[in-house]
């Protein structure tokens, strides 16, 4: 079933609500102001379900919040060092948006946009797509690209992202979504107690600002960055020795995942062993951030969520399926460059179990 409502009002203009439920009782809801992901409803071993994306309930409080909550990143999502890079030999300069880089494709980027809705999929799975064109020149990126992004609620409450993309010229593309989980329920405090699990490659370390140095370095060499095997998110989180953790005030690091690129497979595991939730991520994408909300308290100041709670730091943890951050100006990782023609696809899956 899908149902679409009211959701406020972003820039004079009518926000709705696509709210997807299926016969299982999974409920998800996303709204056409940045393709934004806005609850989840499942079950805890208990059989109660609750919402564990943290959200807002009202595109107006969306629009206050600067932590990017559930939507839709691009052109570019992550970082770009400086706003700067050349494509087909010609110069590019972006917004600068976060300290000395592009982050997340800018001033106004695709979370800034209300989106095209369509309805589809049928009672078992329901979806929903969105989609909008970039024009050329947008935020200071070449080509007029075409993008969507479509969000099935799966028969087992999985939640199915498929993004596609075309454009008419050589460009620049780097998609993800930026929803936080805590599977504790969104209004439950941090996410610190929940244990991850990554299969991953090893991961970028980073500069002060955030910017790949270039390196990848084993996680087995760095052990507050080796979630080889399940362990909890606050368990090396504060540890001073560190001075990847002290940059960012926690982890904001791009991991080399294992398996194929292109090849759907499961890169990582959060489980929840109060309650017994588990959500596993599955992508096509070579790369992931982990970010555990070390900057949501600020971000998110005085804007009430969901249920009246004002998300402090820790509150959700985002797993942002993704090309490395700021490949296109280093030589070790493969840029995301779309060109005419060959259109752009990718797909990940949040998917619900229970321990």
């Amino acid at each position: 079933m899908l149902t679409v409502s009211d959701f406020g009002k972003f820039e004079g203009e009518a926000v709705k609500l696509y709210t997807l439920t299926n016969a299982a009782g999974f409920t998800a809801a996303f709204c056409d102001l940045g393709a934004t992901w806005v609850r989840w409803l499942v079950p805890a071993r208990n059989g109660v379900f609750e919402d564990v994306v943290l959200g807002f309930d009202s595109a107006e409080a969306y629009a206050r919040q600067t932590a990017y909550v559930g939507a839709v990143c691009g052109r570019h999502a992550n970082r770009i060092a400086g706003g700067k890079f050349k494509l087909c030999g010609n110069d590019y300069s972006l917004a600068v948006n976060n300290g000395p880089n592009h982050l997340h494709g800018g001033l106004k980027g695709f979370n800034s946009y209300i989106w095209t809705a369509t309805c589809g999929g049928n009672d078992e799975e329901p979806s929903v797509r969105f989609t909008r064109l970039s024009p050329d020149g947008e935020e200071g990126y070449p080509g007029n690209l075409q993008v969507s992004v479509t969000y099935t609620l799966l028969k087992d409450g999985a939640v199915r992202l498929d993004y596609k993309a075309e454009t008419d010229k050589t460009t620049l593309i780097n998609l993800t979504n930026h929803s936080y989980f805590n599977l504790a329920g969104h209004a439950s405090g941090t996410v610190l107690a929940q244990y991850l699990t990554l299969r991953e490659r090893g991961f970028l370390p980073t500069d002060e600002v955030a910017i790949p140095t270039g390196e990848v370095w084993a996680t087995n060499a760095l052990r507050v960055f080796d979630f080889s095997q399940p362990k909890a998110l606050g368990d090396c989180i504060f540890d001073k020795r560190v001075r990847q953790l002290i940059y960012g005030k926690g982890y904001d690091h791009c991991f080399i995942l294992g398996g194929n690129e292109g090849v759907l497979r499961e890169v990582a595991k959060l489980e929840c062993r109060e309650n017994g939730r588990v959500m596993t991520v599955e992508t096509t994408e070579p790369a992931m951030q982990v970010y555990t909300g070390n900057w949501l308290g600020d971000c998110c100041a005085g804007v009430p969520a969901k249920d009246g709670v004002v998300y402090g730091d820790y509150a959700g943890v985002a797993f942002e399926t993704q090309h490395a951050p700021d490949a296109i100006n280093q030589n070790a990782f493969r840029a995301n460059i779309l060109q005419p023609g060959t259109p752009y696809v990718s797909t990940t899956i949040y998917r619900p179990s229970i321990l």
